[in-house]
């Protein structure tokens, strides 16, 4: 009987998300995953490989086109046989039904590493299956197995010299011709996924992550999931990538000290419950704050203060719909990838900081918020939020005119990240 499949993920990602085309992660943290829960080493490892497979087939299906992961290094050889030959068996089962995924997907099956050491029989499973899928051109899959980085790196050089090319012809573009990702579309790593809190690329593909992303995962791989998968190519998707050079990105053109007395004029207005008042400064605020046209930005101001005084009756569910308003407008003419109610739910939880997250601080709510509509990193927005806190803090008790300064620094970090 065949095996029964994980479930294909239901995760869908936001309209104008920017993937990665080229996404690596390193299979890490299933021993530790096993021995929390008082398991063998190897339990891990099934659990991993499971895992693995749900995290594969939501990257085929949210379009990234190449995948490498990292299951087994030069290193590794170190561990105990019982763990090593429990590895080993799932690779001949991981060997044995991925075909059928990457003849279905069109993808490219290739091994990264060196194939010495390797059972004979996984080798050539790894080499039946890289010749049947040389030609799929939808996907690539490279697995690392028995991979180091140096050891690339000498085997390249010793390729080099093997072919017996001139020392001055060797450049950047031949070296890379001869890297075990030779003649892919997409060799360069764009985001690096490591999994189990450990901050570091352990010598994965060291010439191919040279512009890499990086994002960190505290947890273990067995309790990777879609999800969280999609929290990484969110950050990802924040990031301005310039290459040293200049970025794409539409930028931000709000005078900073403007937006800061406008907002300081709103809030005003609602703690005296001047409404009207209220209404047209926030129509202005949402002018200049995000470049709006004088009718977009009638409607979102609109939204925005009507979710302002739900929000000061605690009215909580009417406040959301009415911030979903508001981010839906910026969203469609910004061209922002930010989901309107996951953003306006972040907002109202800011709003009611202490009652629905006790341990979670505003400057955390604040930090990803702006992520979220600024589409920045989460590290990227945490000046901008401490600001934002800081004079939060001063308008609570009032302070109106030690909040204005800091809001204004607040506008000025905010944006140093998106101007």
């Amino acid at each position: 009987m065949p095996r029964p499949q994980p479930p294909r993920t239901s995760v869908s990602l936001p309209p104008g998300t920017v993937v990665p085309n080229h996404l690596a992660i390193i299979l890490d943290g299933n021993r530790r995953w096993a021995r929390s829960k008082g398991l063998d080493p190897w339990e891990g490892h099934k659990a991993g490989y499971l895992a693995g497979k749900k995290i594969a087939e939501a990257t085929r299906r949210w379009g990234i086109h190449t995948l490498t992961v990292w299951g087994f290094s030069t290193e590794n050889w170190e561990r105990n046989e019982k763990e090593i030959s429990t590895i080993m068996d799932l690779l001949r089962r991981f060997l044995a039904e991925v075909r059928e995924e990457v003849v279905k997907e069109d993808t490219r099956f290739v091994h990264l590493g060196d194939k010495q050491r390797l059972p004979e029989d996984i080798v050539a499973a790894i080499k039946n299956l890289e010749e049947e899928t040389r030609f799929n051109k939808r996907h690539v899959l490279n697995v690392a197995l028995n991979y180091g980085g140096r050891n690339e790196i000498v085997r390249t050089t010793q390729k080099i010299i093997d072919a017996d090319i001139p020392a001055e012809q060797v450049d950047e573009k031949l070296f890379a011709s001869y890297l075990d990702t030779a003649d892919q579309p997409y060799p360069y790593v764009d985001l690096f996924i490591r999994p189990s809190g450990e901050q570091r690329t352990s010598g994965l593909l060291p010439w191919q992550m040279t512009y890499a992303e990086y994002y960190w995962e505290l947890d273990h791989l067995p309790d990777m999931t879609p999800e969280k998968l999609k929290k990484a190519i969110m950050d990802y998707s924040c990031r301005r990538r310039r290459f040293g050079g200049n970025d794409k990105e539409e930028h931000f053109k709000f005078d900073p000290a403007l937006v800061a007395k406008l907002e300081l004029d709103w809030r005003r207005a609602l703690d005296l419950g001047e409404g009207e008042r209220l209404r047209d400064l926030v129509v202005r605020y949402v002018k200049e704050h995000y470049g709006l046209s004088k009718e977009l930005a009638k409607d979102a101001g609109y939204y925005m203060a009507k979710a302002l005084l739900y929000g000061r009756s605690e009215d909580w569910d009417m406040a959301k719909e009415s911030l979903k308003g508001l981010y839906a407008i910026i969203q469609k003419t910004l061209g922002l990838a930010m989901e309107p109610e996951v953003v306006a739910g972040i907002q109202i939880d800011g709003w009611r900081r202490g009652k629905v997250q006790p341990s979670k601080t505003l400057e955390e709510h604040l930090r990803q918020l702006y992520a979220e509509v600024f589409r920045v990193s989460d590290f990227q927005a945490s000046k901008a939020a401490h600001l934002a806190a800081l004079a939060q803090g001063e308008m609570d008790k009032k302070n109106w005119d030690l909040a204005e300064p800091l809001l204004e620094r607040f506008y000025r970090a905010l944006k140093e990240r998106v101007a």
